[in-house]
């Protein structure tokens, strides 16, 4: 198709102006019907093959139209207008944006009414201006037009719907940005681009036949076949997963192109057409700035509870792993102290006396531990019955002050359902910057001394080094994943994502397995944290990929183009070099770049997100696609969403888990979703337990679902037979 492209172009360069039967016949001809056989074959490849075949239809009607036009011109100087060849022409524009809105309506449910929304806007704008940069030729429609008038005007008002679908296609996250939806929109512009200016020379009287103009339309076909061949090769779903930074400045411009058209028509006249898209663009574009206030609106609620505890209204979580930073920071040299608070005998109070009871507890008990904290501490429930609090300004005495202060207003009676009730509590301490300068460390330490604490009959405990001394146990460990990393006992399980609506497999998740000589096949929370104490992530992690992208190659060269997803740790991250160091693995086994997923925790964000940016921009930009795993369980800031180069976001079980039966959690998790598929993108659900669940989130459209109900972490082998047996079973396969 591209050498008869070129070829045709090269003749008519060579031979000039006028009919030449080599070139224009012989030559054009055949570069003229190769698009449409390329396109009639890439329809019959395809699944879904309405859109394509409207589209080789449309490809077909142009290239008899040329044939006819062409024909015709051997035994005659001119031919009258309009002609024959004028059907199969006209003809091409309903067939193509025929198959245009059949490809779009697809993409529908993945894509969220702000985005359609932001896709009109754009075709208002782009053809309000159209409107009147064609004006001259549109102005050939006034008062009552002949056939002949009619059919020269029908030109450039469907090229105008054509370029104005195009623009509208740029604003949907995806399309601007996959390779097969630049192409499309690409071809769509050269071929009214070459109309336009035919419509014009043919209006002054100075086209010619055999100028290079008349390749501009077999061009403008030949790209639009080229995506019809690779949408058959890459599938529908390669399309609207990722967002072009320059995707969402789409309906901005169409907007300041709008209200531009509005401002020249106060001293120049104007078509009424044009002025009625422009007034049509800022009143969608206002709808649109509506919408976005209320999902900011909705955003920052979600946000708020997402940082805070339902039970209690202290901060949660999330929201110490948020502030914290930032705190610890701010002190600089200055010292504070981290304690960590446990309530005794909860759980005996709590399955004696029922959760209501056990719920109420903890609300009287975060009071308390309120009104004991100065305005600038911070304190936090972690879950259960489990309390942090960062004290400003203070050493080990006064940690230790605070901590008498603390048991004592909680050994005070509580008075639950007629019942007196003492709570004990138990607080380990971690000093700030002596015994750790980040959360984590001051966490893990404050957790070993509130155990020390619980076994103290003061209940409370500073933390000292002699508290953490490694045992036999753990150095033996340590030194069995130094040989298991040198002797091959890591493997890798996997467990596919599915489309949640069709069950169709996306993709899989590599997740490491220790093949223990003594305790047997170990799950990674059994040597992770030994694996980062002991200065073995990076080997690890290498290890990881090196079997991910080792199997990769395996189904690849069995058929199965799926993307492998890799987990990360934080603390690996920090490598500059990362990102050249994968990409070489992934070069070096001759596999697309789309055939690797990182996966990153939120943690990742924490220490430095400069630098977090850097190396995910580094990933990106080698063709490496990065999704947040976990998302919900520890950094979730909404900033990091818009400013970090993410593809995919990954929900927590936890969300899963109470949206069943929940409203506020079922709101939770449909308001992530929407607010994801905003962001451009796509959205997996983690530990999917049961088929409710699975429906679930088919309703609020969530993408991608992995689970046990889908199937748990298996061998390589035993998911090969699951993939064998899903395509055999018109449903999901359940494990």
């Amino acid at each position: 198709m591209w050498v008869l492209l070129g070829l045709y172009l090269a003749g008519l360069m060579v031979h000039g102006e006028g009919f030449n039967p080599l070139v224009d016949l012989w030559l054009g001809m055949p570069a003229s019907w190769a698009p449409a056989a390329v396109a009639w074959l890439a329809a019959y490849r395809a699944k879904n093959r309405r859109a394509l075949a409207l589209v080789a239809m449309a490809l077909s009607a142009f290239a008899a139209g040329s044939t006819i036009y062409v024909s015709s011109l051997a035994g005659a100087s001119s031919l009258p207008f309009p002609s024959p060849a004028d059907i199969g022409y006209l003809l091409f524009y309903p067939l193509v944006l025929s198959g245009l809105f059949v490809y779009l309506l697809a993409l529908r449910q993945r894509l969220a009414r702000s985005v359609l929304l932001d896709a009109v806007v754009g075709s208002f704008g782009a053809a309000s201006v159209l409107v009147v940069l064609l004006s001259p030729l549109l102005s050939a429609a006034g008062g009552f037009p002949s056939f002949a008038t009619s059919v020269a005007v029908a030109y450039p008002l469907l090229d105008l719907v054509v370029l104005a679908v195009t623009a509208g296609m740029a604003a949907v996250p995806g399309l601007a940005t996959g390779r097969s939806g630049v192409i499309l929109m690409l071809g769509l512009m050269v071929f009214a681009a070459a109309d336009v200016a035919y419509a014009f020379r043919l209006a002054n009287d100075t086209y010619y036949l055999g100028t290079p103009l008349d390749a501009g339309w077999t061009a403008g076909m030949c790209l639009i076949a080229a995506w019809a061949d690779d949408f058959t090769r890459q599938g529908a779903a390669a399309e609207g997963a990722s967002e072009g930074a320059w995707t969402p400045a789409v309906p901005m411009v169409a907007t300041a192109a709008g209200l531009g058209v509005l401002i020249v028509g106060t001293g120049t006249p104007v078509p009424e057409l044009a002025v009625g898209l422009a007034a049509a663009t800022l009143i969608s574009a206002g709808i649109r700035t509506q919408m976005a206030f209320r999902q900011l609106v909705t955003l920052a609620e979600v946000r708020r509870q997402s940082r805070t505890d339902e039970l209690t209204g202290l901060p949660n979580r999330r929201a110490l792993y948020a502030d914290a930073p930032g705190v610890l920071e701010a002190q600089q040299d200055a010292p504070c102290a981290f304690l960590l608070l446990d309530a005794d005998r909860f759980k005996e109070i709590n399955d004696s006396l029922g959760h209501d009871v056990g719920d109420r507890l903890l609300i009287q008990i975060s009071e308390r531990l309120r009104r004991c904290l100065g305005p600038g501490d911070l304190i936090a429930r972690l879950g259960g019955d489990e309390f942090a609090i960062i004290l400003l300004d203070a050493g080990e005495h006064e940690a230790l002050r605070l901590a008498d202060r603390l048991r004592a207003a909680l050994s005070e009676p509580l008075t639950l359902r007629g019942i007196a009730l003492q709570v004990g509590v138990s607080v380990g301490i971690a000093l700030f910057p002596e015994q750790g300068t980040d959360l984590k460390t001051l966490l893990r330490k404050a957790d070993t001394a509130m155990y020390r604490a619980k076994n103290s009959r003061s209940g409370r405990h500073v933390y000292a080094s002699e508290d953490h001394s490694p045992g036999e146990e753990r150095l033996r460990m340590l030194q069995e994943l130094r040989a298991a990393l040198a002797e091959d006992e890591l493997l890798l399980h996997y467990q596919p994502k599915v489309d949640v609506i069709t069950g169709e497999a996306k993709g899989v998740e590599a997740l490491v397995r220790w093949n223990h000589p003594r305790h047997g096949l170990l799950a990674p929370g059994s040597f992770l944290l030994l694996a980062e104490e002991g200065g073995l992530m990076n080997a690890l992690n290498d290890r990881v990929l090196t079997l991910a992208l080792d199997q990769a190659v395996i189904w690849h060269s069995q058929g199965r183009s799926m993307t492998v997803a890799a987990n990360l740790s934080a603390s690996s991250l920090i490598d500059a070099e990362l990102p050249d160091r994968i990409a070489a693995m992934i070069q070096e086994r001759g596999l697309a770049e789309s055939a690797l997923m990182v996966e990153i925790t939120e943690d990742f964000m924490m220490p430095d997100r400069v630098r977090a940016r850097d190396i995910l921009s580094g990933l990106q930009a080698r063709g490496i696609r990065v999704a947040i795993d976990d998302f919900g369980t520890g950094y979730s800031s909404l900033a990091y969403l818009r400013d970090l180069p993410i593809n995919e976001l990954k929900l927590d079980r936890s969300f899963i888990v109470s949206m069943i039966g929940d409203p506020r959690g079922a709101a939770l998790v449909s308001s992530t979703i929407n607010l994801a598929h905003s962001l451009g993108l796509t959205v997996v659900a983690e530990g999917v337990e049961d088929g409710d669940a699975l429906d679930q989130l088919g309703r609020y459209g969530c993408d991608q679902a992995q689970g046990f109900h889908i199937l748990r972490p298996v061998p390589a082998a035993e998911l090969n037979d699951w993939f064998t047996a899903s395509r055999l079973d018109s449903g999901l396969p359940s494990a």
